[in-house]
């Protein structure tokens, strides 16, 4: 996959931080409503540009997906609307964990792709440039939430499950740093 594609794909995924900014502003039941709409949304647009041609959509998601079955996008939404629906009686988490997701999957992909020389133990898809990556970007980001101490340990575990899991990071990173964060 070129980088170019790649770079602007994850581009896209990075705006997934608007959520986080309308969460400072709507109340938890509000934030599992419209994440759960976007992610319905995603999925009707997604059969729909399959078949049809969208003005605008169809330019945007055939320009960044990286196979005609990748769902990234509404999966990320899922992961929103469970993290939401799990940790939204502290927003401060949740909120925490989402931008982990977002900043450190989008900068570990953009910086693992373009410069990563390393690969992680036992991953040799993954990068350790990537990594570090994911780290500073999760733990920068998550600092407007948590205090430090625990912006570290949400971006780590985030960092571990993004290069390590088996199933779709964009559900299991938020809720597996959402619930460390809790402990």
């Amino acid at each position: 996959m070129k980088y170019r594609r790649e770079f602007f794909r994850q581009l896209i995924h990075a705006t997934g931080i608007v959520f986080v900014i309308l969460a400072g502003y709507l109340d938890t039941t509000s934030m599992i409503i419209l994440s759960l709409a976007a992610a319905i949304c995603g999925e009707i647009i997604f059969q729909l540009d399959r078949r049809f041609y969208l003005p605008f959509f169809s330019v945007i998601l055939r320009g960044c997906r990286r196979d005609d079955t990748e769902r990234g996008f509404i999966y990320y939404f899922i992961g929103m609307t469970l993290t939401y629906s799990l940790f939204g009686f502290n927003m401060a988490v949740a909120n925490a964990a989402i931008i982990i997701l977002t900043l450190g999957d989008s900068l570990s992909t953009i910086i693992g792709r373009r410069y990563g020389k390393h690969p992680l133990p036992l991953k040799h898809d993954k990068s350790i440039e990537g990594s570090a990556a994911f780290f500073a970007a999760g733990f920068l980001g998550s600092l407007f939430f948590i205090e430090p101490i625990h912006a570290l340990t949400g971006a780590i575990t985030g960092m571990l499950v993004e290069a390590y899991t088996p199933v779709e990071d964009n559900i299991v990173i938020p809720l597996v740093v959402g619930a460390i964060l809790l402990i």
